[in-house]
C-alpha cells in the first residue's frame, strides 16, 4: 500500500474501526439491490420492486440526518445501537412479508422502517476528521473511505445478487442485515476513536442544511443519486433480457471497480486549487458518461461504459466530502455528512422508482435515458449554485448560528 495510506493507519485504533465501518456500509450496496432481486424473483413486478427500493431509500433521506443529529449530540454509541436494532427489526417484518406473499402494504410499512439504518459512512469519516483535523492526511483519509465505499460496491451487488438468484431470494437481503448488526455494534464498541459529543448549547438550535453550501451539494447530488439508483435497476433489467440476468452483479462490479481505482489514486495526489472547480469538473464527467448508456447493445459493451463511467465517481465524492468540512461547522460534521449521503438517497428513490416503471412500459435499454436525463438535471444545479461553493469560507468552530449569520453577510 502506498505511504500516504499506510501513514493513516499509524494512528491508534484507525484499522479497527475502520473495518468495521466497511462491514457496517456492505448493506448500502446489498439491500436495495436485494429488495430489487428478491422481489422481482418472487412476483415478476419490476415496478413494485424498484419502489420498494426508493421507499428504502427515501426513508433512510428522512431519518438518517435526525440520527446524525442525535449522534452529534449525544455519541455514536449511545444512538447507533438502537437505530440499528429497529432497522435490523424492520428488515425481518419485510424478508418474512416478501416470503409469505403478505399484501403490500406490509412490504412498504417494512421497507420505509428500514429506513432508522445509521449512515456509516458518516461515522468512520466523522473519526478521521476527529483524528486529522486540518491535516493533509485528511484528504488522503476521504480517499480511503471512498474506495471503501466502492469495494462494497464491488463485492456487495455481486454478493446479494448471487445469493438470491442462486440460493434463494431472500438470501441477499438477509445477509446485508447480518453485516450490519456486526459492524455497528464492533463500530461502537471502539470508543477511543469517537468523536466527543457536543452540548446542545454547542450545537445551537439549527440544521447543518441551512448552510448554503452544503444546500448547493445536498441537491445537486440527488440528481446524482438518480444516476446510481437509475443505473442500478436498469442494469439487471437489461442483463434479465439479454438471458444473463445473475450477471448484473459482475456489471455493476465492473461500475464500481472503476471508481474504486480513480478514487485510490486520487487520494496519492495534492491539490493546491479551489476545491469547488474540481467538483463541478467531476459533475459533468459523471453526466457525460451516462450518454454512452444510450447506445448499449450487450452486456459486454454496458461493462466498458460502465467502467469509464465509474471513473469519475470517487474523485467527486471524495472532493464533496471536503467541501462539506468546509462549509459546516465542526459540531455538526456527522449530520453535514450525512445530509449528503440524504440527497443521495433522495436521488437513489427517485432513479429507482422512475426507471423501473420506464422498464416496465418501455423495456431496459429505454431505461438508460434516466440517468442521462438525471445528469444533465445535475450539471445544472451544479453551475447555478458554483458561487456559493467557491466564495470564502467562515471559521467553522463556532455554533451553527454564527457560522451560518458569517456564511449568510459572505452570500449577501
Amino acid at each position: 500500500m502506498p505511504s500516504p495510506y499506510r501513514a493513516l493507519f499509524a494512528a491508534p485504533g484507525s484499522t479497527g474501526f475502520s473495518t468495521a465501518g466497511f462491514l457496517g456500509r456492505m448493506p448500502l450496496s446489498m439491500m436495495g439491490i436485494g429488495v430489487v432481486t428478491m422481489i422481482s424473483q418472487l412476483t415478476g413486478r419490476y415496478g413494485l420492486a424498484g419502489a420498494l427500493s426508493a421507499t428504502i431509500a427515501l426513508s433512510a433521506a428522512v431519518i438518517g440526518p435526525q440520527i446524525s443529529r442525535l449522534v452529534d449530540q449525544y455519541g455514536q454509541r449511545r444512538v447507533l445501537r438502537p437505530a440499528t436494532l429497529c432497522a435490523l427489526a424492520a428488515a425481518a417484518g419485510l424478508l418474512l412479508a416478501a416470503h409469505f406473499g403478505w399484501p403490500d402494504w406490509v412490504l412498504f410499512v417494512c421497507s420505509a422502517a428500514i429506513g432508522c439504518v445509521p449512515s456509516i459512512g458518516a461515522m468512520t469519516r466523522a473519526r478521521w476528521a476527529y483524528l486529522f483535523r486540518d491535516r493533509p492526511e485528511l484528504h488522503t483519509a476521504y480517499a480511503f473511505e471512498s474506495v471503501i465505499d466502492e469495494i462494497c460496491f464491488i463485492f456487495g451487488p455481486i454478493i446479494s445478487i448471487g445469493l438470491s438468484t442462486v440460493w434463494f431470494p431472500e438470501a441477499g437481503p438477509l445477509l446485508a442485515g447480518c453485516f450490519l448488526a456486526v459492524g455497528v455494534f464492533w463500530l461502537t464498541a471502539q470508543r477511543a476513536t469517537e468523536p466527543p459529543p457536543h452540548p446542545r448549547e454547542q450545537l445551537g438550535s439549527g440544521s447543518a442544511l441551512r448552510s448554503a453550501g452544503l444546500q448547493v451539494l445536498v441537491t445537486t447530488f440527488v440528481a446524482t443519486g438518480a444516476i446510481f439508483g437509475a443505473v442500478d435497476v436498469v442494469t439487471v433489467a437489461f442483463a434479465e433480457e439479454e438471458g444473463h440476468k445473475a450477471a448484473a452483479s459482475i456489471v455493476l462490479a465492473v461500475y464500481a471497480a472503476g471508481s474504486c481505482l480513480a478514487g485510490a489514486v486520487f487520494g496519492l495526489l495534492r491539490f493546491t486549487g479551489a476545491p469547488a472547480r474540481r467538483w463541478v469538473l467531476g459533475i459533468c464527467a459523471m453526466a457525460v458518461s451516462m450518454i454512452p448508456l444510450l447506445l448499449v447493445g450487450n452486456l459486454p459493451f454496458l461493462a466498458v461504459a460502465l467502467f469509464v463511467a465509474g471513473l469519475s465517481i470517487a474523485p467527486t465524492m471524495i472532493t464533496t466530502m471536503a467541501l462539506v468540512e468546509r462549509h459546516v461547522p465542526r459540531a455538526k460534521l456527522t449530520e453535514g455528512m450525512t445530509w449528503v449521503s440524504t440527497g443521495l438517497a433522495v436521488g437513489v428513490a427517485l432513479g429507482s422508482s422512475v426507471s423501473g416503471w420506464v422498464i416496465d412500459a418501455a423495456g431496459a435499454r429505454a431505461g438508460y435515458g434516466v440517468p442521462a436525463v438525471a445528469g444533465a438535471v445535475a450539471v445544472t444545479v451544479g453551475f447555478l449554485g458554483y458561487r456559493r461553493l467557491s466564495r470564502p469560507v467562515p471559521q467553522r468552530g463556532g455554533t451553527h448560528e454564527q457560522h451560518s449569520e458569517r456564511e449568510e453577510r459572505h452570500l449577501a
